[in-house]
């Protein structure tokens, strides 16, 4: 390890966070081929091969396993200090930025970013992953920059700030009964619905507050994604639960829930290791200023 300079532990860390060479490649805006070679090399100073083929995909090797989590931190720790003081220059900035929140958020932030970093971090890329990373260790491990959403799952010395809030609306096709008027709870509990769940639930505070009225409604079907519950809300009579904008453009009416839902708060989430590198603080000012073009 002595005989790799600052390049090849930058390119070792990717490829031991990815396990595939065409992703590392990607991550750090080279070829294949150059990443291929690179590891050749890493290989030769540690005298192991690291990855290795299973079937379809490469898996680590134990060697690989044993470094994979202090190779990152010591490149972690090297860009933070690298990149600390008032010289960072977002136009000069080529970074790959790992952000986590649901498809919802995804789609109304991510034109807002990168209309932002257009003009001031040309170089900058955008690398988004499911919700199904959230609640993990992906902030603590770095395998995650900045989470987006609703923050009630994180690690005690995570840092998080507020963003927006927003409310949710009922969405309909325009062909839709519950399209036309204002709809009292009855008619909204008697429709059919969609739940948007990751985790599979039917069952929310939505339920509660029609419970309280003496209510309940039926939901035949959970979806994972909310860009799913909008195209099937769109060819069908079930009743979606979403934000204005996001029915707006999918092409669905809206109409006011008629129950006593508190609105949603949004925050971004990041971890302390991350408060020192300048092109992280960079990132999490775009990230709010992304979030007030959507209030």
């Amino acid at each position: 390890m002595s005989t790799m300079d600052l390049n090849l532990l930058v390119a070792l860390d990717a490829l031991l966070q990815e396990q595939s060479v065409t992703r590392a490649a990607e991550h750090l805006r080279t070829s294949p081929a150059a990443m291929s070679r690179t590891l050749g090399r890493i290989r030769r100073i540690l005298r192991d091969p690291l990855l290795v083929r299973a079937g379809q995909r490469m898996v680590l090797t134990p060697r690989a396993v044993e470094l994979r989590e202090e190779v990152h931190a010591v490149v972690e720790r090297s860009r933070a200090l690298l990149t600390r003081g008032d010289q960072f220059d977002p136009a000069t900035l080529t970074r790959t930025f790992t952000l986590q929140s649901s498809d919802l958020l995804t789609g109304a932030l991510t034109p807002a970013l990168l209309g932002l970093a257009a003009g001031t971090a040309p170089g900058m890329a955008l690398r988004f992953v499911p919700e199904a990373v959230e609640g993990t260790s992906a902030l603590r491990d770095g395998s995650v920059d900045v989470e987006i959403g609703v923050l009630d799952h994180l690690d005690p010395e995570t840092r998080t700030a507020p963003l927006t809030t927003t409310r949710l609306v009922g969405a309909v096709r325009p062909e839709h009964p519950l399209a036309r008027g204002e709809v009292s709870p009855k008619q909204f509990a008697a429709a059919t619905h969609i739940s948007v769940s990751r985790r599979g639930r039917a069952s929310g505070p939505v339920d509660d507050r029609l419970a309280e009225l003496g209510l309940q409604r039926r939901v035949p079907v959970v979806l994972p994604s909310h860009t799913a519950a909008l195209v099937l809300a769109r060819n069908t009579d079930l009743v979606c639960l979403t934000t204005e904008s996001a029915a707006r453009h999918a092409g669905l009416r809206t109409f006011e829930v008629p129950l006593d839902l508190p609105p949603v708060s949004i925050g971004m989430a990041w971890h302390p290791r991350n408060d020192v590198d300048a092109a992280h603080r960079w990132l999490l000012g775009l990230i709010r200023r992304a979030a007030a073009e959507l209030s």
